[in-house]
């Protein structure tokens, strides 16, 4: 799988996709919800669950924990974690997954310890773990470090509820430490938190499952400690990808004379849908779905340079800067983006540049993008998860044959990505080194 590799011929610019592509679960909603599990004393299950990579990584971390996991249906995962015997993390499959990180909010609040390394994930900047010892500390834990190693212990007989700032507003710290406070002593508020709908729609889960959480989806959530959650047989279902519904959209907006996006929600990703709008594009929005309808009738063909920058929730989303890259070559004049979350994450215009893109990086934030330009197919290394996908993007656009080696990124976050875009017209295949 780590030799994977996708051939894709490009459309050289013109717009010939049409059909319906489906969004699938969220990745960033199904990790914390498996991580949540540990919560419950009854089995706790997830509809709409994306086969994905950081998806098996984590039910790996669950089991390898002592939880049991079955499949009960296509998408439908269950997991038991009454036999939880351990609360040490792996080490080589959290070096895999940043998210697995989540895991120690509710390992620590349910057993009262818990032992983790530094975990892995994309390289896009620096993601310290600061802001989880400190919520800890902060909750009464002791936290010792040795050799990159991190191990946490409860002083009393529970997490002691406490007044958290979060100095940065973390989707991951937000998530985890609201976990924790799940099953602390007496009331948790975690003030700057991140206001991501997935956030949300988890401590709705919760709260219908005996938790007392308030104002999830604000910058001020409210955790009133208890007991053990019991779903009673609910089921968590996953809600579907704003990236994805992202980047489909983007890809549609340069590619697609036809196209509807389905299984989504496009209040999620209103940002980009201005933006693009202002840029030309004609979208329509329905309840679940987008519809990009005569878009290669596009007035006198020309889409408006725009000027993007990265924010937290309900900004324009960090992970929809490098496809949005990649639009930016096809509008006229120029475009500026500011990166404003990850001071690594502008580095994949190197490769655009390559394929023939006019970008001028001033420093690890800013960049601007004139446009239009022809893009030309090359063979490219994926760098991580988010620019992964936007050369796959880049390549369908260009005019000759690329290459994008790497696919195990993309594998993370996209569920059978190339199955799906082959269904709308996209000429992809992947093949093993």
């Amino acid at each position: 799988m780590l030799k994977d590799k996708f051939l894709i011929k490009g459309l050289a610019g013109k717009k010939k996709l049409k059909g319906k592509i489906a969004v699938a679960g969220a990745k960033n909603a199904v990790l914390p919800a498996l991580a949540s599990s540990i919560l419950f004393k009854d089995k706790f299950c997830i509809s709409n669950a994306p086969e994905i990579s950081d998806a098996k990584y984590m039910i790996e971390l669950l089991e390898n924990l002592g939880a049991e996991t079955s499949k009960k249906l296509k998408k439908t995962l269950c997991i038991e974690t009454k036999n939880i015997n351990r609360s040490e993390i792996n080490v080589d499959i959290s070096n895999k997954l940043r998210a697995s990180i989540i895991l120690t909010g509710p390992l620590l609040a349910r057993f009262g310890e818990v032992s983790f390394s530094h975990p892995g994930g994309c390289i896009i900047g620096k993601r310290p773990v600061n802001i989880f010892l400190d919520g800890y500390r902060k909750m009464g834990a002791k936290v010792t470090e040795k050799n990159g190693k991190y191990h946490i212990k409860i002083k009393a007989e529970k997490l002691e509820g406490a007044k958290i700032f979060l100095k940065k507003v973390s989707v991951t710290g937000t998530e985890t430490l609201m976990l924790a406070g799940v099953l602390a002593k007496g009331k948790t508020i975690l003030e700057n938190s991140a206001m991501e709908p997935e956030i949300k729609h988890l401590a709705e889960f919760l709260n219908s499952c005996g938790a007392k959480i308030k104002g999830a989806g604000t910058p001020i959530i409210e955790i009133t400690g208890g007991g053990l959650l019991s779903t009673k047989g609910k089921v968590y279902k996953t809600l579907p990808d704003r990236i994805e519904t992202g980047s489909f959209l983007i890809l549609g907006a340069l590619s697609a004379d036809n196209l509807e996006i389905t299984n989504c929600i496009p209040e999620h990703i209103d940002s980009l849908i201005e933006l693009l709008r202002q840029s030309g594009i004609s979208i329509n929005t329905q309840k679940n779905k987008i519809h990009i309808k005569r878009n290669a009738k596009v007035k006198n063909n020309v889409l408006n340079s725009i000027e993007v920058r990265t924010h937290e929730y309900p900004g324009f989303a960090t992970d929809l800067q490098a496809p949005m890259c990649v639009f930016l070559t096809q509008t006229t004049g120029e475009s500026k983006v500011h990166e404003t979350i990850f001071e690594g994450r502008l580095n994949h215009t190197n490769d655009l540049i390559k394929m023939g893109a006019d970008i001028t990086m001033w420093n690890p934030h800013q960049v601007t993008v004139k446009g239009p330009t022809v893009l030309r197919g090359k063979e490219l290394e994926g760098p991580d998860l988010r620019a992964g996908l936007a050369y796959v993007i880049a390549a369908i656009i260009a005019k000759g044959d690329s290459v994008v080696n790497n696919v195990h990124y993309i594998d993370r976050g996209y569920e059978k990505i190339e199955e799906r875009l082959r269904d709308i017209g996209v000429d992809i295949k992947r093949v093993n080194q």
